[in-house]
């Protein structure tokens, strides 16, 4: 593994407001190289903004952000070029993050270009390869992709720079079920092979139990809890609002209903 693989990263104090409103207060977190750290809570909880600040799609009012490794005085810092190679993020929506109007082949040029990297032809076909997509998918247009095609291409986008972090907005959400687990897989091996740090949000806590190793629960904004996969696994939370997340996840209960209206 290379030095560079021995990346973490680290957020402090996070704070992101929107014309008065907090979306995030105050937040920590803090991912070991090669560590996979979900963040979970319900819609509006800040989760996502989270993501957003640490890649600097959200303006920070408040806290930092930094990388985490050997000569850390020489890692990149926040908002620079060399920062963005690094920390790459993969959205929700396949459909949206897509341009419609590009081919598979100028969508994965296009980072390369960016950060003026060379061989671009053989490291549009390893990326493919290594999601899983043969070089007959490369000049083919989103619209003629599915929807676990597209986010497949999304992920390649993102690893086609060779980042050492990688920020993931539930990126199985808006696929089928039958397609999901797939997806899934696919980033596990990925994170293994290339020894990536992880930071994961989503909603479903089985999503996370399964690809994480620590999670982050979160409610308007605020940390709630701090724990471990096999710790959520085993219903060892000591939140009410994480269990209340638990009851949720598990779906429709007749007897937990009839409790509500008695």
């Amino acid at each position: 593994m290379s030095a560079q693989a021995q990346i973490g990263i680290e957020a402090r104090n996070l704070r992101v407001g929107y014309d008065g409103f907090i979306a995030v207060a105050d937040t920590t977190l803090r991912v070991a190289a090669g560590e996979s750290f979900g963040i979970v809570g319900e819609s509006g909880s800040g989760k996502s903004t989270v993501l957003r600040a640490i890649c600097g799609l959200a303006p920070l009012q408040g806290g930092s952000v930094r990388l985490l490794g050997a000569g850390e005085a020489s890692l990149p810092l926040p908002g620079s070029k060399a920062f963005r190679r690094l920390v790459q993020m993969v959205f929700q929506d396949p459909y949206a993050s897509l341009h419609p109007r590009q081919t598979v082949d100028r969508i994965l040029a296009e980072p390369l270009a960016i950060h003026a990297i060379a061989d671009a032809e053989a490291r549009i076909e390893r990326a493919l390869d290594e999601v899983g997509l043969g070089t007959g998918f490369r000049f083919r247009y989103p619209h003629q992709l599915s929807g676990g095609q597209r986010q497949r291409i999304a992920i390649a986008r993102a690893l086609i720079l060779e980042p050492q972090i990688l920020l993931l907005d539930e990126p199985t959400s808006a696929l089928d079920a039958s397609v999901q687990a797939e997806v899934l897989n696919l980033l596990e091996e990925l994170r293994h092979r290339r020894g990536l740090s992880f930071i994961m949000v989503s909603h479903d806590l089985a999503v996370v139990t399964h690809l994480c190793q620590r999670l982050m629960v979160m409610q308007r904004g605020q940390t709630v809890e701090l724990l471990s996969a096999a710790d959520l696994a085993a219903s060892r939370v000591q939140d009410d609002y994480t269990r209340r997340l638990m009851l949720a996840s598990v779906g429709f209960s007749r007897e937990a209903t009839q409790g509500e209206t008695r």
